[in-house]
């Protein structure tokens, strides 16, 4: 029963793939086994999990969000441009930008809901209106597609030690946005098995008419979700900006695939009603591992969009092959 109960968890495919990757880079990647090695792996898994693990609360729900990639850019945009012409200490730029990257995530949520027409489509034409505002704004007040550097501007370093700091343990430097994704990812956990809102995002994804009918306020639990990705979003956009103090418009267009990649690796499922915080956290590591792991054992970096198909595939056919052995082999 309890071996069931472990192949019925969401996450156990991901467990399972996140084991072999970790094993295979241990043996061919001697680089890899080093603390410093293992700091990067957190580092590049963090940065992607924050986001996969908002889009991976709104998958459960049943929605997507293809507009989450140049959101993170949006939000550092707005950031440093306010910052920058106005003269603002850096933190009224952070809280701005906090409402810029809110009100696109309550956009997306309420265009869906009051539309009935598929997240897919909607986030679509806003990641190509964000895509475009991203670009022709920053050349039209910079000149350029690189917006100044704000290292110089009243409340960077305050604002860069809440966003883009180390700590250093044991000889070993460890970014703060590490410590901040487990956060973020024990408290998603909390809300979604301690809380009601977490039943709540469930039932929306399981079935919403029946949530619906049961007293399930289905718009404002689908609203809220979309503006989780967008907090998430502000959030990787405000290391981004702080850790580089400068920012490129182009950046973040096809990351959002990867957000998904990491969710559904995790075990997130792609019809809604199903997964875990855990799961995308550790859909995010494989990311990270693969990303690392694929330099420090010396191979060509082309090989990093092939093992992520591959680990998809895996996790697709996995989930698929256990959900019918534990339901007695209904499809």
């Amino acid at each position: 029963m309890k071996a069931m109960n472990v192949l019925k968890r969401p996450e156990f495919t991901s467990v399972l793939g996140a084991v072999l990757i970790f094993a295979l880079f241990m043996i061919v990647a001697p680089s890899f086994r080093s603390f410093d090695a293992f700091s990067t792996v957190l580092y590049a898994s963090s940065t992607m999990g924050i986001i996969a693990l908002a889009v991976g609360l709104l998958m459960i729900g049943d929605e997507f969000d293809l507009s989450s990639g140049v959101a993170v850019t949006t939000a550092a945009l707005a950031a440093t441009m306010l910052n920058y012409n106005f003269w603002l200490n850096s933190w009224v730029g952070v809280f701005l930008s906090l409402l810029v990257a809110l009100a696109i995530g309550a956009f997306n949520g309420i265009m869906v809901m009051r539309t009935g027409i598929p997240s897919f489509l909607i986030t679509l034409a806003a990641f190509l209106m964000l895509q475009g505002v991203n670009l022709a704004v920053t050349k039209l007040v910079t000149g350029q597609v690189a917006t100044p550097s704000i290292a110089d501007m009243e409340g960077f370093e305050s604002a860069k030690a809440v966003f883009a700091s180390s700590v250093d343990i044991f000889g070993v430097q460890v970014k703060t946005i590490v410590f901040w994704w487990l956060l973020f990812v024990a408290l998603a956990s909390v809300l979604l098995f301690k809380t009601r809102f977490g039943n709540w995002i469930f039932a929306v994804g399981g079935d919403a008419e029946a949530a619906r009918a049961t007293g399930v306020p289905v718009r404002r639990v689908k609203v809220i979700l979309f503006m989780f990705v967008g907090f998430a979003a502000w959030f990787v956009g405000m290391h981004n900006l702080f850790a580089f103090d400068s920012i490129q418009a182009g950046q973040g267009v096809g990351n959002e695939f990867l957000y998904i990649i990491a969710a559904v690796i995790g075990g997130c499922a792609l019809t809604g009603g199903r997964g875990t915080a855990i799961g995308t956290a550790i859909g995010a590591l494989i990311f990270g591992m693969t990303n690392q792991g694929i330099v420090y054992a010396g191979w060509n970096p082309d090989w990093f969009k092939f093992f992520l198909g591959a680990m998809l595939l895996f996790a697709v056919l996995t989930n698929n092959s256990v959900s019918k052995f534990t339901s007695g082999g209904r499809s």
